[in-house]
């Protein structure tokens, strides 16, 4: 076909302009691993161990969630590249370097809360036991889960959602410990929390393709320029303001795939890093003197808030396991109010009267960590119940946001890392992908016009979901995106292609489940 000329030919440009674009990166890319490691160096210094076991663990699994990153990056960034590749507005070279380059800037501006929401699905005694055999088995599975599947279906061309893996990954990973815990009560999926991600990953598409549909339908009402609606002819540009437009979108898709997907990584290596160093990581050293009076003085409200609930139960034996107990059962029992109370007091004890968090005794961190952890998983069992004043909610919720900011946070390095990760896998293996959005979805090849109606929606439907703390799948609003577009113009589309699209949507979940599921089992007993 004429365009698929235009790719290969685009792929090998001059070798000026592709000199310079990869000495830009190598650079930037020599600097951040530098960066990165340094930092990773100076966090373990204050580690003590007298065995090199953890800190090969360390290695194995920052490098098998990079890995996670990496094939993400050439997977998905894919996408964003299709459009400018296919108008012939950039060369290829450049346009996968570029993109590169605005994925490695989203993922180093994100905050982190997409990291989170996705940490926040896994089962809560595995995250507060993530240093154990079964907390290692459940990292690795699902990161393993997840690249065999990414993998599987880029060798087949299709536009597969990252998001949507790793999700599938980590259900599989809470049913196979529930499953394979019955006897001790464990938890599995929280389908609470799972359901608000669900709605993202499925709405997101339907969104993306009535928006872009609509977007093409408005362009052709307004903007009456007959060469915007025109398939490109051989390997010529398009006129300039056209071109801009299109660079314009693709830099947007780029920077918000990074800023939402490059989380996902993000999070799971804290939980990595949590795991085999807690000492280094388990705890944000940034939370000051001041912060710490203040968790003191909400301390002391938040337990008095809970002593209206304590229906006169006194605590004997472990507060944390009855907390987790209920946390499990997700809802408020006879005896939570009191041990929460409690756990709430020990917290204070061990952090009330330091200068800052990172002045816990190294010993004492992990702990901290995970009885913060317990507590802001419990309080939403009792900001449920009816009766609540304003004075008591906020009691409550001040406390959980001073425990999610002393535990929820990304090191500078570690978003380096990810950027790097991403941005690298960007000029890997984008060409099976850009083929397949490019002339497998509709019948007619892309125009300018659908290029940047399916990109600015995308666009904008990424950073929405950023903003509600959603993971959402740059693949699937893209992709569908195309496809509203082409049904708009009326240029048909490929029901082959659509066809395995869909498939690869339906099967992503219970493929990665079942995979995750399987790996958990095997690598518990190894562990």
């Amino acid at each position: 076909m004429q365009t698929e000329v235009a790719v290969a030919t685009a792929a090998s440009p001059s070798q000026g302009s592709g000199r310079i674009f990869g000495i830009v990166f190598g650079l930037i890319l020599l600097v951040g691993a530098g960066y990165a490691g340094l930092h990773l160096i100076d966090d373990l210094s204050i580690v003590r161990s007298h065995s090199a076991g953890p800190f090969i663990l360390l290695g194995i699994a920052l490098l098998i969630a990079l890995g996670f990153e990496f094939v993400n990056g050439f997977h998905d960034t894919a996408n964003a590249v299709a459009t400018v590749i296919y108008t012939n507005s950039m060369p290829a070279n450049l346009a996968v370097i570029w993109s590169g380059i605005f994925n490695f800037i989203g993922v180093l501006t994100s905050s982190g809360a997409v990291a989170f929401t996705v940490v926040s699905l896994l089962p809560v005694e595995l995250i507060l036991q993530v240093g154990s055999g079964a907390g290692f088995a459940m990292v690795f599975a699902l990161l393993l889960a997840a690249i065999v599947w990414n993998l599987g279906t880029w060798y087949f061309g299709l536009p597969n959602s990252s998001s949507h893996t790793l999700i599938g990954s980590i259900i599989g990973v809470g049913l196979a410990n529930q499953l394979t815990s019955v006897k001790t009560g464990t938890s599995g999926v929280d389908w609470n929390a799972a359901a608000g991600v669900f709605k993202g990953l499925i709405f997101s598409p339907i969104a993306g393709f009535i928006l872009a549909g609509l977007l093409m339908l408005v362009l052709k009402a307004v903007v009456k320029i007959p060469a915007l609606y025109k398939a490109p002819e051989g390997k010529k540009p398009p006129p300039w303001p056209i071109r801009a437009l299109l660079v314009l979108t693709c830099t947007g898709v780029s920077f918000s795939h990074g800023s939402n997907d490059g989380q996902k990584g993000m999070g799971l290596i804290m939980l990595i890093l949590i795991g085999t160093v807690p000492t280094a990581y388990a705890l944000n050293g940034a939370v000051s003197g001041g912060q710490v009076k203040s968790f003191h003085e909400v301390s002391v409200a938040a337990q008095q808030v809970l002593a209206t609930f304590d229906h006169g139960i006194t605590v004997s034996g472990d507060p944390r396991a009855i907390v987790t107990n209920a946390v499990q059962q997700r809802k408020l029992l006879p005896d939570t109010a009191p041990a929460l109370s409690e756990l709430m007091a020990e917290i204070d004890h061990q952090v009330g009267n330091r200068t800052s968090l990172r002045a816990v005794p190294p010993e004492q961190m992990g702990n901290v960590r995970n009885d913060i952890y317990l507590a802001n998983a419990a309080i939403p069992l009792v900001l449920a119940q009816p009766g609540l004043s304003k004075d008591q909610t906020s009691a409550l919720t001040t406390w959980r946001g001073l425990g999610t900011q002393a535990i929820q946070f990304i090191p500078p390095w570690v978003k380096v890392a990810v950027a790097l990760a991403l941005g690298l896998g960007t000029m890997v293996g984008w060409k099976r992908i850009v083929v397949t959005v490019g002339e497998k979805i509709g019948k007619e090849h892309l125009t300018y016009a659908q290029g940047a109606s399916a990109e600015l929606i995308a666009m904008g439907l990424i950073q929405a979901a950023d903003m509600y703390h959603l993971p959402v799948s740059t693949t699937h609003v893209l992709t569908s995106g195309v496809a509203g577009t082409m049904a708009a113009n009326g240029s048909g589309l490929q029901w082959a292609t659509v066809r395995n699209l869909l498939m690869a949507w339906v099967l992503t979940l219970p493929a990665s489940i079942l995979l995750a599921g399987g790996l958990f089992v095997v690598l518990k007993h190894l562990f």
